[in-house]
């Protein structure tokens, strides 16, 4: 189905995102740096089901920001969603939060419940859950330190050796891609400097979200056990008192296996 993208104003920034498909709203939140664009193959495919509408969080690619870049904010983000669901539909809306963007839709289920369905989040990285929580935040503070010495290449790949998501990029990709990922390096400085710490820090109101509704689903992939996020995941839903839902591929499921993804998505969404 044809896509379309839009703007909306929201205080602050300019929201971008896509439109695709018809149905119930799925939004889709992209983590880190990483914008619309990871979730192409597999919102065409949920695009027979759904109106699919990934967008860029403030501050990442399109989504630019009206004044100089501060340190993300987890409520700021999940009232950008909310705006979104509210200018797009009358009816709770299913989400799918992936890595950060797990974090922003957690956010949103615990503060705006009535604009949420059901949400997949999808290996947040809920690191604040964890048993070594201390080392973690270590860890993240060696990033942040690599950043600002020798800079934003030097600190993804303590990043990456820290997480575990070290995957080397594709080969022979298509020109939409290989923009998308000019796109997301764009993204890294703003990333290290203003996103990496609240993201990874970010405390999920595991109270209020155990009340059931919304419906939360928690996301771990297939391939991806014993990585951060992988055990960030498993914490999360163990405080929720659910079992996590497997998903094929890993921490980028999504991208490495759209087909397989979308058809496990559609089967947990329908069970809601």
């Amino acid at each position: 189905m044809a896509l379309k993208s839009e703007l909306l104003k929201i205080p602050g920034a300019h929201l971008y995102y896509e439109l695709q498909g018809s149905g119930p709203l799925l939004l889709m939140i992209p983590g880190g740096p990483a914008d619309a664009g990871v979730f192409a193959p597999v919102a065409a495919i949920l695009s027979n089901h759904y109106l699919v509408v990934p967008y860029d969080p403030r501050g990442n690619s399109r989504s630019v920001l009206d004044g100089p870049a501060v340190d993300q904010d987890m409520n700021v983000h999940g009232d950008d969603a909310a705006r979104l669901i509210e200018a797009l539909s009358r009816e709770p809306a299913n989400v799918l939060g992936s890595s950060g963007g797990a974090q922003i839709g957690l956010n949103l289920a615990a503060r705006h419940p009535r604009l949420v369905r059901t949400l997949v989040a999808h290996e947040p990285p809920c690191l604040e859950l964890l048993p070594d929580a201390t080392e973690q935040r270590a860890f993240m503070n060696a990033v942040l330190d690599a950043y600002r010495k020798d800079g934003a290449g030097a600190a993804m790949l303590k990043f990456q050796e820290g997480t575990g998501l070290n995957v080397p990029p594709p080969s022979n990709v298509s020109p939409e891609v290989m923009e998308m990922f000019a796109r997301i390096g764009r993204n890294f400085d703003f990333f290290f400097a203003h996103g990496v710490k609240p993201i990874s820090s970010y405390l999920p109101e595991v109270e209020t979200l155990r009340s059931g509704s919304p419906r939360i689903v928690v996301g771990v992939g297939e391939t991806s056990k014993g990585q951060l996020a992988y055990r960030a995941a498993f914490a999360l839903a163990g405080r929720l008192g659910i079992e996590p839902a497997s998903f094929p591929g890993g921490h980028n499921g999504f991208g490495e296996e759209p087909a397989a993804f979308a058809e496990r998505l559609h089967q947990v969404l329908a069970r809601g």
